[in-house]
């Protein structure tokens, strides 16, 4: 889990062009689809100087960048597309926290996209960024993965209303197959806590409390991750009524208010999930205690059955003189027999009054 650190020096320049991701050995690579109802051009490893004769006004273009180390082929596409300094910093930077920034002319939109890490309890995170710009969709993700492989299956074979609708809808595709990741997870995080609940029943290792906490703080992340991207959404279901808006069609804002009413499921999937894990973290202390107060019940009976044994040994261990019973012929015996008439009266009595 990454966290944001702000350093005191001043740089020169306002807005420095710097990778902040640890993904930094994945070449950048771009691919570009350019299709509409009747035709669909997929071009793989597309060059910046190709875009300008591969671009078609009036299709929807859709450039994808797998890789962001190369920072002068970002600044490049920023150049190409006139875009500010701001959000290619913005792209780069993966420490900022998910947020959408629109005007008159384009619209960028970043995410984070988590997802399980493989035998581990940890959960990768991947920011990734859209942009709208003159009917182009720019993606910038820090690595290559399967993400939207569907939706470009859908391209290619012209399946559902991707190629009947604009960029604004391709990138309402976008936005739920990344939403699907945190579904992904928390189902993940959801069948790691019930194992946890099932161990925590019959084991009193102290190394569930140190599970516990450690899938308490991943669902913090995710609803950390989970809440800008609601408030994101809710502010472009805010740009409906603006009539100076024009980069999502009206009738599309109906899915992004899809997506928005999702992030409101997760957070409260996640809240329940908590509710869960302090539920187990209870049942854990509770379970101890209860074992605690059953060793506690077993000694306290113990020690109370010696009591009055350890009466009658401290009496006729106590060397006086003048001690009548010292001189019968079987006195040892009828003692040692009374001290074993008191012990299992004793028990049974315990037994009867259900104290174990």
């Amino acid at each position: 889990m990454r966290k944001i650190k702000y350093k005191k020096s001043r740089k020169s320049h306002v807005n420095p062009l710097e990778y902040t991701g640890k993904h930094k050995k994945f070449e950048s690579q771009m691919q570009l689809f350019v299709y509409d109802d009747l035709n669909s051009v997929e071009y793989e490893d597309i060059e910046i100087e190709d875009l300008q004769k591969s671009v078609v006004p009036g299709q929807i273009n859709w450039l994808n960048l797998h890789g962001l180390n190369e920072i002068e082929l970002i600044q490049q596409i920023g150049v190409f597309f006139k875009l500010d300094n701001f959000i290619l910093s913005d792209i780069l930077n993966t420490s900022r926290r998910t947020k959408v920034e629109e005007s008159s002319d384009n619209l960028f939109f970043n995410i984070k996209s988590l997802l399980p890490t493989e035998n581990s309890d940890n959960i990768s995170v991947e920011q990734i960024s859209f942009l709208i710009k003159d009917g182009v969709l720019i993606s910038f993700q820090e690595k290559r993965s399967d993400f939207f492989t569907h939706i470009r299956e859908r391209i290619r074979e012209h399946t559902g209303m991707v190629r009947l609708k604009g960029a604004d809808f391709l990138l309402y595709l976008l936005l739920d197959a990344i939403m699907e990741n945190f579904y992904i997870t928390i189902e993940n995080e959801e069948d790691k806590v019930e194992e946890l609940i099932s161990i925590s029943k019959n084991s009193a290792d102290p190394e569930i409390l140190i599970q516990i906490e450690k899938h308490r703080d991943n669902f913090n992340f995710l609803k950390r991750s989970i809440i800008p991207l609601r408030d994101s959404l809710f502010a472009i279901k805010s740009l409906k009524d603006d009539d100076d808006f024009k980069i999502i069609e009206q009738e599309t804002f109906s899915y992004y208010s899809r997506l928005h009413q999702k992030t409101l499921e997760l957070l409260e999937q996640i809240d329940s999930d908590m509710g869960m894990l302090e539920s187990a973290s209870n049942f854990f202390f509770s379970s101890q205690s209860h074992k605690m107060n059953e060793i506690m019940k077993t000694l306290t009976i113990v020690s109370a059955i010696f009591i009055p044994l350890t009466f009658i040994v401290g009496v006729y261990g106590m060397n006086f003189e003048h001690m009548p019973e010292l001189k019968y012929q079987n006195g040892y015996y009828t003692v040692i027999g009374v001290m074993v008439v008191i012990g299992i009266i004793m028990v049974f009595y315990f037994k009867k009054r259900k104290w174990f």
